[in-house]
């Protein structure tokens, strides 16, 4: 039997193996003998605006697929929309079914974080207490890693090899002039210090790694910070220093708000952070009168898929194309998770899982991988994180330059 129409979307922030995981849905789903692939543009939010393509009319070859995979952000756009509750506003769910039965979709997936897995969860919820016979499938996608019931989630690994390399460049550029100087760099991670303990795997035979780093899951004092600052250039004169953007003191406020940046706020309630390395800086160059500089990694750290992992980019593709196969044997309301089944040699599975146990959950970073003065990992960290960076898929270079697929739907 030949599996009926699909249509996916793609939703929070990107990663550089986001379009791998929707090369993952489309070969699957072509295989199975789908009739049709839309795609959502900008998630949800486009598809209440009537707003898809059909995938088949713009991945016509071979070589798209394998430029797709190395294409950094969302191919199809992506989107920060939260469903209302059902019982509050009702319009949106009608909206989108209204839709999908004018495209006679069968099976829906979304890829996506926390958030996406939220979309997930409402749909599906609604199509069974209308008896509408619709797959809704969550495919993990987050740099955060802070999926729950998954070893990791796609993306992550990529970024986490990104922010290791940056580490070891901006490590040995301290040491130029010899003269004290303090480096502060910023790192993604609202709640989960996944990627800022990233920079730790810089430290290797021929680079010391960060100083310090400091996670979101350690309350912030900045008066001890600045102690441990000085003491620390006593030792040595260039120091570099990794922090989370979502940095909070002990009364929960975000280190960020301290400073003259201006915090907004999205539709789930989640606040911008940015300026945390600026506020430090200021804070050191201040109390220590020596330069200091803050680097904020920003996008960078979730689009540089120049230097993606192979292994991310391969996982990524397993997810999506297990996602489908799963919604063709009838599973619902389910998320592709990773079980790790080794580590030497390095192997995982993948699974099912329902969404109730995922959406509006957070994965934190172990506390018992952080050494005991909370400024660097354990080797518990680097055993879980050196298989995910593993291999690299070179880019398609034209010109000098690596070559993406090009989505001129989303310029309009």
């Amino acid at each position: 039997m030949k599996m009926g129409n699909v249509i996916v979307g793609q939703s929070g922030g990107p990663t550089a193996v986001i379009n791998s995981s929707l090369v993952g849905i489309f070969q699957a789903a072509r295989e199975l003998g789908a009739t049709k692939i839309y795609g959502m543009l900008h998630g949800v939010e486009g598809l209440l605006s009537d707003k898809y393509i059909d995938l088949s009319e713009h991945i016509l070859t071979e070589l798209d697929e394998e430029l797709l995979k190395r294409t950094p952000s969302s191919y199809l756009g992506s989107c920060r929309y939260k469903l209302p509750d059902v019982k509050d506003d009702e319009k949106a769910y009608i909206n989108i079914f209204n839709l999908l039965k004018k495209l006679e979709i069968e099976h829906f997936l979304y890829i996506g974080g926390n958030d996406s897995m939220d979309t997930i969860q409402k749909l599906s919820d609604y199509a069974k207490t209308k008896n509408i016979n619709i797959s809704f499938m969550g495919v993990p996608k987050t740099i955060d890693n802070d999926l729950v019931m998954t070893d990791h989630t796609p993306g992550f690994g990529s970024s986490a090899k990104y922010i290791g390399t940056v580490f070891k460049e901006i490590i040995r550029d301290g040491y130029v002039y010899g003269n004290k100087n303090v480096t502060i760099v910023e790192i993604m991670g609202r709640n989960a210090g996944w990627l800022t303990a990233s920079a730790s795997l810089s430290r290797m035979s021929d680079c010391p790694g960060p100083d310090m780093i400091f996670v979101p899951e350690i309350p912030f004092d900045i008066s001890s910070f600045l102690t441990k600052v000085e003491d620390t250039q006593k030792r040595k004169s260039s120091l570099v220093i990794a922090v989370s953007e979502g940095l909070k003191d002990k009364d929960g406020r975000y280190i960020c708000e301290l400073s003259e940046h201006v915090v907004f706020t999205d539709s789930f309630g989640h606040k911008s952070l940015t300026g945390t390395a600026d506020f430090l800086s200021d804070m050191v160059a201040r109390k220590l009168g020596c330069k200091t500089r803050s680097i904020e990694l920003s996008t960078l750290q979730r689009c540089a898929s120049h230097i993606v992992s192979r292994t991310d980019i391969n996982e990524a593709i397993l997810a999506g194309g297990h996602a489908v196969k799963a919604s063709y044997e009838g599973h619902s309301a389910e998320m592709i998770i990773f079980e790790r089944i080794s580590n030497d040699p390095y192997h995982i599975i993948t699974k099912t899982c329902d969404i109730k146990l995922i959406a509006n959950k957070e994965k934190k970073l172990p506390l018992e991988w952080l050494t005991d003065d909370r400024m660097f990992v354990k080797k518990e960290f680097f055993t879980y994180c050196r298989p995910l960076i593993q291999s690299e898929l070179n880019p398609i270079m034209v010109g000098g330059l690596p070559l993406h697929l090009y989505n001129e739907e989303l310029m309009f």
